[in-house]
C-alpha cells in the first residue's frame, strides 16, 4: 500500500509540474522580430492566451532563406526550441508553423539522428499545427527561379532567388519528400501529429472589408499570383501542396467565420476566427 501511495504521489507531482508550451515557427524569410513582422501581436497573444500559463510561449526568429537543414534554419530552430523547453520546463510542446516553416519542422521530425538536439524536441512535441505548409512546393518558386517577374506587392512573399525558394520548387520538394522527409504518400509517417489548415482561395474585392484582413495589397498580389496556380489555392500554394504531408485538419471555408477563405497571408494572422480555433487547441 505504501508503494502504491508513493507511486500515486509521484505521478501527481509529475502532473503538477507538467508544462504545455507553444512555439510559433515562421515561414520563408530572415526574421528578427517575427511577432511584429510575421504573425502580429494579436495573433500571438490570442493563441497563447489559451495555455494554462500564457507565458509558456516562444516566437522563433531564424533565417529561413536557407535550405531547411542548414545551421541558420533547422539548427537555429532546434537551438531556440531547446532553450525554450529547458527554460520553461516544457514537456508538452505544440508547434504552430506557417508555409515553408512546415518543411523545416518536418526536417527535424524526419531526421532525429542529424542533430543531438532533435530527439528531445521530438519527444516533447505533441503535435504540429501547420498553417498552409508548402509540403509539395509551389509553381511560383519554379517561376521565380526561372526568371519570371512578379509584381512588387508579392516580392516579400516570394523572397526572390533564395535557397529556401529554390528548395520549394515542385521537383525539388518531390525529391526531398521521397528521400529526406517523412509524412507524404508512400513514406513513413511522421513521429508526431502533423495536421494542416488548407487555404483554398483569395478574396481581394475593394468593397469587401474581409479582403483587408492581413493586408489588402498583399491579398491583391496573391490574387494575381493565382494565375500560376490551380483553382484551389491560397495565392501562393495549391491545396494539393498544403495537403501533401500529414493529415488535413480542416479547409478554411469549413471553419472560418462567414465561410471565408484564407489567403496565404491571412493564414498567419488573426483572420476570421483562426486565432480562436488555435487558442482553443492550446488546452487539448
Amino acid at each position: 500500500m505504501r508503494y502504491l501511495l508513493l507511486a500515486a504521489l509521484a505521478a501527481t507531482s509529475s502532473l503538477c509540474h507538467a508544462a504545455t508550451g507553444v512555439a510559433f515557427v515562421h515561414g520563408t524569410g530572415k526574421q528578427t522580430n517575427a511577432t511584429a513582422d510575421y504573425w502580429q501581436p494579436t495573433m500571438v497573444n490570442n493563441v497563447r492566451g489559451g495555455l494554462p500559463d500564457p507565458n509558456n510561449y516562444v516566437v522563433i526568429n531564424c533565417d529561413f532563406t536557407k535550405y531547411m537543414w542548414e545551421t541558420d534554419a533547422a539548427g537555429c530552430l532546434a537551438g531556440q526550441l531547446t532553450s525554450f523547453i529547458a527554460a520553461k520546463n516544457i514537456d508538452r510542446l505544440i508547434i504552430i508553423t506557417h508555409s515553408n516553416g512546415g518543411n523545416v519542422v518536418r526536417w527535424i521530425l524526419s531526421n532525429p539522428t542529424y542533430d543531438s538536439r532533435y530527439p528531445n524536441i521530438i519527444a516533447k512535441t505533441v503535435r504540429v499545427n501547420a498553417l498552409a505548409p508548402s509540403s509539395a512546393g509551389t509553381p511560383l518558386a519554379d517561376a521565380v527561379i526561372n526568371g519570371n517577374v512578379f509584381e512588387t506587392s508579392v516580392g516579400w512573399l516570394i523572397g526572390y532567388k533564395s535557397d529556401a525558394v529554390r528548395q520549394q520548387q515542385q521537383s525539388w520538394m518531390a525529391y526531398y519528400n521521397a528521400n529526406n522527409l517523412y509524412g507524404t504518400s508512400g513514406r513513413p509517417a511522421l513521429p508526431k501529429t502533423f495536421r494542416t489548415v488548407v487555404g483554398t482561395d483569395v478574396d481581394s474585392a475593394i468593397w469587401d472589408s474581409d479582403s483587408y484582413c492581413g493586408g489588402y495589397f498583399e491579398n491583391v498580389g496573391l490574387e494575381t499570383t493565382q494565375l500560376w496556380l490551380n483553382s484551389c489555392s491560397d495565392g501562393f500554394l495549391n491545396c494539393t501542396s498544403q495537403s501533401a504531408a500529414g493529415s488535413v485538419w480542416f479547409q478554411d471555408k469549413t471553419r472560418m467565420a462567414g465561410s471565408e477563405p484564407l489567403s496565404h497571408n491571412q493564414s498567419r494572422r488573426a483572420c476570421f476566427g483562426l486565432d480562436s480555433i488555435l487558442r482553443t487547441d492550446m488546452s487539448k
